[in-house]
């Protein structure tokens, strides 16, 4: 970020970190560097540090110093989904023997990703209730590396004390992870509690439209940083110039839209809890949730998703996702239009069998920024 661009203010950092005026033609937008490969000058005499576009991009440059000082890190790495991210970081961290405590609740792909993928190559991982301090102190083991954690989790939007958590994994020696989808950096700096790493699903929030897939790393520690990046480009799984411009343009707006989807998503969850079908709403915004206070203490807002059960059970469930009108049925969420999902059949139907299984009579709510009058007749109509 240039002197001029001084602030520390979120919404000003979203919009000027990374974004230089293109020294060429002024344009105030980075440009999209679609090219592969760059004019060296001479043998070995890289031309701006670009040689190879998986290696670096100007693009992604632009997105990766963003994401950075967004969440108040050493280092950004993008890459081309949250689950390509995820991959590097563990191939980084963990070698075969190594151990991982994994939340209770956590995206499907993310429990497939080790239940399926790592411990084939000899990566041990264990359950944990996150929001217990003691229970993940109990889960560690002389093996453990790191701690993952999703706060807000998904989709049972339980809460983590970061603050707390860090102690635990560095008593042990281990990275505490987090995963950030949920709330944003506008919600939440986990990096400032003492997490050393930060995920992103940049498909998410951070991209906001449902036109973009991709995903980000953020670290406090600039030699895990050089390692990450060093694993980035030997794996290649990198975000392309397109993505890194389209999350870059997202993120502009991520503060005026994350205070939009919060405060939809709390007349959302309160009306939800009153209404006579619905056994229970899962939101950290209302004061009975059980990570409430915690949440109140680490984040600006309470975020855009919502979770609720309802009488009837599965099929129950099943036909409010089908009579919805204005919430479109779909997986992913964060986009600016709303959606509604049965987690059981659709994003966690990996998580079948396993101590992370979602209840079936479960309802996940992506609130958008529409009317939320709009937005609540639709749910009323759908819950019949």
């Amino acid at each position: 970020m240039s002197d001029r661009h001084i602030s520390q203010h979120f919404e000003t950092v979203a919009i000027h970190a990374g974004n230089t005026a293109d020294p060429l033609t002024g344009a105030v937008v980075p440009p999209i560097y679609q090219v592969s490969t760059y004019k060296q000058d001479g043998v070995g005499g890289l031309r701006g540090g670009y040689e190879y576009s998986r290696s670096a991009n100007p693009t992604r440059t632009a997105l990766e110093e963003n994401l950075a000082a967004l969440e108040g890190g050493r280092r950004g790495l993008a890459f081309a989904s949250g689950l390509a991210a995820e991959d590097c970081l563990l191939r980084t961290l963990l070698s075969p023997g190594d151990h991982v405590v994994i939340p209770n609740d956590a995206y499907g792909g993310t429990f497939r990703l080790f239940a399926k993928v790592v411990s084939r190559w000899g990566v041990e991982w264990s359950v944990a209730d996150t929001s217990d301090p003691s229970a993940v102190r109990a889960a560690i083991t002389p093996k453990t590396k790191a701690v993952w954690v999703e706060t807000p989790s998904n989709p049972l939007l339980g809460i983590t004390d970061i603050a707390a958590l860090s102690h635990v994994a560095r008593e042990a020696g281990a990275k505490l992870v987090v995963d950030n989808t949920f709330a944003s950096p506008y919600l939440q700096q986990p990096l400032a509690l003492g997490a050393d790493v930060v995920v992103h699903s940049l498909t998410k929030y951070m991209g906001g439209h449902s036109d973009v897939v991709g995903g980000a790393l953020v670290v406090a520690d600039q030699e895990l940083g050089e390692e990450l990046a060093y694993h980035q480009n030997a794996m290649g799984a990198v975000a392309g110039p397109m993505d890194s411009w389209l999350v870059l343009r997202g993120i502009k707006t991520l503060a005026v839209r994350m205070d939009r989807h919060s405060e939809n998503a709390t007349k959302v969850a309160e009306m939800l809890s009153r209404h006579a079908r619905v056994t229970r709403v899962l939101y950290p915004g209302l004061p009975e949730h059980p990570g409430h206070e915690t949440a109140a203490k680490q984040m600006r807002a309470f975020g855009g998703m919502v979770s609720f059960q309802v009488e009837g059970g599965e099929e129950a469930a099943v036909e409010v996702c089908n009579r919805s009108k204005v919430f479109t049925l779909g997986e992913s969420l964060g986009g600016v239009e709303s959606l509604i999902e049965h987690p059981g059949r659709m994003t966690h139907a990996s998580v079948a069998g396993s101590l992370l299984e979602v209840p079936a009579d479960l309802v996940r709510l992506s609130v958008g920024i529409e009317n939320v009058d709009d937005l609540l007749e639709d749910l009323k109509q759908a819950l019949g």
